[in-house]
């Protein structure tokens, strides 16, 4: 590789450069951790025994493998095997040490998976499961036993939380209510049998959600780690399931806050994120004492504590690749090779919009001025938000001359429960408000040439690219569309069950409940309005954003003689390859190159 990187485009090298994920560790054997690295061009997962320095490449696909957890006693792999990235598989499993992959729930036929616990044993486990013809069902799974043991089943959307420190209690997230967006919570015994309740829509405010953040690490200890919203925003409480104590900790923090154990019970590691950062405080029970936990600025996006009290996080800024540091001063885990180069620093912006203050991030080249031609990369989700965090995609824009703003629209997380649940009934239209507040002040401002806007993104990303361009036709002079959602009515009749619930929450009903809403949504019924040359890539294996619904539209496109261009690939939502991934940046790059104005 080396005798390459010297010709090799920055913008490439930061797709090439190895990475890897924060390193995930056996609760009975720390010494015992998995990652994920792309370090052979394809993201999979690795053992490593820090005891040793032995990292083993665990997992080898040709479309990649990210989704694997450590069993506690540190003995298995437990990684979820599906099609060319179709989600719909079976999970297998594998000694630490190497060895053949077999069968973990024998009896289980393939399915989306909907969570996974594995007890201290390594063999006892809790099974999340989703299929269009069950809903959602968790199964139980004993050594000796002759079959995994259902022991839920509903239509409506759920999956396994966790299990407790002594394998005798399931925390269960839910939504029989019949709102996909904001979960419920139960927990039972391994039978079934139902030991607590928690369900904040029963309050009379009916989009207040509960998440389930982890039992207490602690032999006996009942104490349940949750996510709330009751004061508009998600902060952790302590629910102690024996007695039924809730102890709200109304920690003094701005913007949205989670938590995780100290191993020993006795205090908190607290994640804040707020305006597009994200830092790191302890949380101590006995004095309530709230201590920051020193981080450089910008994005942390995963931390774990580590039996000595040290913690272990992975962090960036959008001009400084990501790397996994500890609060001993030490980097943790450094791959090989040549480091990605850096990008240039992110920008807020503030706008006012239609339903308040919008944040936006901009990112421009190194001492350019304006007007430049600009990218609205837009994040998909919708329930997510772009953070002051290094991404690949923006920086290769930046490289190229182009301006790049990124637009926390209504629905993004990390700006309070409000702006993130305001989509609802009028979906892609609210955000495309936003996204069009944006663009007036990037226009206006000086930053952006009105003449050379490019409308960009994946996924909801995607999905807002398509409606924008066919909603507003004069103000985007190309579209970029990555696995967009296209067609809405046809894409509900075929994504995945638990889709179809979120996208019955978002409109208020099915399409033939609500069809006037599905219509006012869905790009296809704006297409003939399409004036800007788009371009749209789809994975043939896509089980949320399908196939069929995107043939659809681009059909439609054919028909007028539409300025249009449409690359299929071989995989699911996305790429976990990284030549196929700078692949399809550099046929976008190309593409605005030879339809935006000169």
């Amino acid at each position: 590789m080396s005798d390459s990187n010297g010709s090799m485009p920055d913008w490439e090298k930061r797709f090439r450069a190895p990475r890897v994920s924060l390193p995930d560790w056996a609760e009975d054997a720390p010494a015992r951790s998995l990652f994920v690295s792309n370090a052979t061009g394809t993201y999979e997962l690795y053992a490593w025994d820090r005891a040793t320095g032995t990292q083993r490449q665990a997992t080898d696909r040709a479309n990649g493998t990210t989704d694997g957890v450590l069993s506690p006693d540190g003995e298995w792999i437990w990684w979820f095997s599906d099609k060319d990235g179709d989600e719909f598989g079976v999970w297998l499993r594998q000694p630490f040490g190497g060895g053949a992959d077999t069968e973990a729930v024998p009896g289980l036929d393939p399915s989306y998976p909907a969570g996974l616990a594995i007890g201290r044993d390594g063999r006892t486990a809790v099974v999340g499961r989703s299929t269009d013809e069950d809903g959602t069902t968790l199964h139980v799974v004993r050594p000796g036993a002759d079959a995994p043991a259902e022991i839920y089943r509903h239509r409506e959307s759920a999956g396994v939380g966790d299990l407790s420190h002594d394998g005798t209690l399931i925390a269960i997230e839910h939504t029989e209510h019949g709102d996909a967006m904001h979960s419920a919570l139960r927990v039972v015994r391994l039978d079934g049998s139902t030991v607590a309740e928690l369900d904040d829509t029963e309050s009379g405010e009916k989009e207040l959600g509960l998440e389930v953040l982890g039992f207490a690490p602690v032999e006996g200890d009942t104490r349940l780690l949750v996510g709330h919203q009751r004061r508009g925003r998600w902060e952790p409480m302590v629910w102690d399931i024996a007695s039924g104590t809730q102890t709200d900790l109304a920690l003094d923090l701005p913007g949205d806050v989670s938590a995780e154990w100290y191993p020993d019970g006795s205090a908190l590691l607290i994640a804040h994120e707020f305006e597009a950062r994200g830092d790191l405080w302890r949380y101590e029970f006995g004095s309530g004492a709230l201590t920051r936990v020193d981080t450089p600025a910008g994005t942390v996006s995963g931390a774990t504590v580590r039996p000595d009290g040290s913690v272990e996080y992975l962090w960036s800024s959008a001009a400084e690749p990501p790397v996994v540091r500890s609060t001993t001063g030490e980097v943790v885990l450094d791959p090989p090779g040549m480091r990605a180069p850096a990008s240039v620093p992110v920008e807020d912006v503030w706008v006012e919009g239609p339903g308040g203050r919008i944040h936006a991030l901009v990112q421009k080249p190194a001492g350019a001025s304006g007007p430049l031609p600009t990218v609205f990369e837009i994040h998909g989700g919708p329930t997510w938000h772009d953070s002051d965090s290094f991404a690949a995609g923006p920086a290769a824009w930046v490289d190229h001359g182009y301006a790049v703003v990124r637009v926390n629209y209504r629905g993004s997380t990390g700006y309070g429960r409000e702006w993130t649940d305001a989509l609802k009934h009028r979906v892609g239209l609210i955000e495309l408000e936003d996204i069009a507040a944006v663009r007036e002040w990037a226009v206006t401002s000086g930053l952006a040439d009105a003449e050379r806007l490019v409308l960009a993104g994946g996924s909801w990303g995607g999905y807002l690219t398509l409606l924008g361009i066919g909603t507003q036709p004069g103000a985007w002079a190309v579209g970029l569309a990555a696995v967009p959602v296209a067609d809405y009515v046809t894409a509900y009749e075929d994504e995945m069950e638990a889709l179809k619930a979120l996208d019955r929450t978002l409109f208020g009903g099915a399409p033939d409940e609500v069809p006037d809403r599905f219509t006012a949504s869905s790009p296809i019924t704006y297409v003939d309005d399409v004036k800007a040359p788009v371009y749209i890539s789809a994975g043939l294996n896509d089980p949320r954003c399908p196939i069929r619904q995107i043939d659809h539209y681009v059909d439609r496109l054919a028909a007028r003689d539409a300025v249009h261009e449409v690359y299929r690939y071989e995989a699911g939502h996305g790429s976990l390859v990284v030549d196929e991934r700078i692949k399809q940046v550099a046929l976008e790059l190309d593409f605005a190159r030879r339809h935006l104005p000169a």
